[in-house]
């Protein structure tokens, strides 16, 4: 997921990667018995070699929002197994349904020379590398070269010979696709059952406060309820992942539904929260509350609250109003068409004041002023 990228720190500032190919080489693949005491410049020099060869075919973000880790262990080693590591890994990734532009393979081309005499081969073996004078990497899809390392060990090669190099690697790369594409041609359709089921959300970062919620309490009771995980980027990106695509699904609904801004027209399911004399309180999305009046129950009449309602019940609501304010008017009989013959009944006019409307100050009305009764100074 999200979470697992890879935290890097170097000259060029901090950044994230979301692929990574380690190459591990214990002593045993060549018959060594030596202490392994962690990562030699071989293993990090060849790993970042095959990690570039994938750079420019590995999928974006939002076509695929994993974070992806493939790891070669090098068994045996009579040859090059950084580019044995490149085919190897290109198969892998296109057999866990790793969406790859294409496949990526690699070979080896080496160099021998004496005096003005030179032979180049191809896929170099272990002694013709340790006798050799060159060893030139290249690894590349059919439409063009990935990825270069060249390993010298006299004061330099002519263009000819690196022409010839390149010549002799395409030639070789082409076999190897052939026959990689003769086992899987193109990505599976399907992820294994065991990878997590992961989407993700674009929002507006002003709303990343809703779904976090007070003290988080929102996004844990999120990932509490729908067992997911959910990460929130500044940028407004949310992440959500879990081994089921139902509770993603239902996790996703929530968040959309914090996020949304409320429309007369929409309709909801929710929980009645509170109730009063003239209507219950619905929390119709996390959060939000909305005002179903007493009228709005049905469209019978309907003399207390609590006959139709009570609290914890869970209703559909369609709202009805928007104010100014954001207060939201809700309705559970608009979601039914009304009975035959019904009328809506009149709105109740306001009660004239009892004292001639003439408003509440002291000597209002008709209403004559107070004695004064005052016992005078102290």
């Amino acid at each position: 997921t999200k979470s697992d990228e890879q935290f890097v720190d170097d000259l060029d500032g901090e950044f994230k990667k979301r692929y990574m190919l380690h190459y591990n080489f214990p002593p045993f693949s060549v018959g060594e018995v030596k202490r392994y005491l962690g990562l030699s410049r071989r293993e990090v020099g060849h790993g970042n070699l095959a990690e570039r060869a994938f750079r420019f075919v590995m999928p974006e973000f939002e076509d695929f929002p994993y974070t992806v880790r493939v790891v070669s262990d090098i068994l045996e080693s009579n040859g090059s197994s950084s580019m044995a590591t490149v085919c190897s890994a290109s198969l892998a990734l296109m057999d866990a349904g790793v969406p790859i532009k294409s496949h990526v393979t690699g070979i080896s081309v080496g160099l021998i020379t004496d005096g003005d005499k030179s032979v180049m081969l191809t896929d170099i073996l272990g002694e013709e590398d340790h006798f050799g004078d060159m060893d030139y990497k290249v690894a590349g899809t059919r439409n063009g070269i990935t990825s270069i390392q060249v390993d010298l060990k006299i004061a330099g090669i002519s263009m000819d010979l690196v022409k010839e190099a390149f010549e002799k690697a395409k030639i070789g790369r082409m076999s190897l696709l052939d026959k990689m594409e003769a086992e899987i041609s193109q990505p599976k359709n399907t992820l294994s059952d065991y990878a997590p089921k992961i989407d993700h959300i674009q929002i507006d970062p002003e709303k990343i406060g809703g779904i976090i919620g007070p003290g988080g309490k929102m996004i844990r009771s999120i990932q509490s309820n729908y067992e997911c995980q959910v990460e929130v980027d500044d940028d407004g990106v949310v992440v959500i992942s879990s081994l089921s695509a139902e509770n993603n699904q239902k996790a996703r609904d929530i968040i959309e539904a914090i996020v949304r801004e409320p429309e007369v027209g929409m309709e909801f399911e929710g929980e009645v929260k509170r109730i009063m004399n003239f209507g219950a309180f619905v929390e119709f999305s996390p959060g939000r509350e909305g005002l179903c009046h007493i009228s709005q129950l049905s469209y019978e009449r309907t003399e207390k609250v609590e006959d139709v309602v009570n609290i914890g019940d869970v209703v559909k609501v369609k709202i009805i109003k928007v104010d100014d304010m954001n207060r939201i008017d809700l309705s559970m009989r608009a979601l039914h068409d009304p009975p035959e013959g019904w009328v809506e009944p009149p709105k109740r006019e306001r009660r004239p004041s009892r004292h001639g409307g003439g408003g509440r100050g002291r000597h209002s009305g008709n209403r004559p002023p107070r004695k004064n009764f005052s016992r005078g100074g102290r």
